[in-house]
C-alpha cells in the first residue's frame, strides 16, 4: 500500500504524550497536502475541527449535525450542546 487515496484514524491522540500527537498531527496535514483523503475519528473535538475541513457530530450514532469546520466552531448550537461552551 505504497500510495492510498484515504486512511482512517480513530482517536489518533488519545494516549501518545502531547508532543507526539502535535508531530503527527503535522505529519497527516503534509499527507493532507498532497491529495491524501483522511477521516478522523477524534474525541478532542478543538483539535478535530483545527485540522478538519468538513466535520460531522454523531449522536446515538446517527449524523446530527454536518458542516464546514470553521461553520461548526461558530454555531451556538454546537458550542453549547457539544463544546461545552
Amino acid at each position: 500500500m505504497a500510495r492510498p487515496s484515504m486512511i482512517m484514524l480513530d482517536e489518533p491522540s488519545l494516549g501518545p504524550a502531547p508532543l507526539m500527537v502535535e508531530q503527527m498531527y503535522e505529519a497527516l496535514d503534509g499527507r493532507r497536502r498532497t491529495g491524501l483523503s483522511i477521516l478522523l475519528v477524534e474525541q478532542d473535538v478543538y483539535m478535530a475541527l483545527d485540522f478538519a475541513s468538513r466535520a460531522y457530530v454523531l449522536e446515538n450514532g446517527t449524523i446530527a449535525l454536518a458542516a464546514a469546520s470553521d461553520v461548526l466552531r461558530h454555531d451556538d448550537h454546537v458550542r453549547r450542546s457539544y463544546l461545552g461552551i
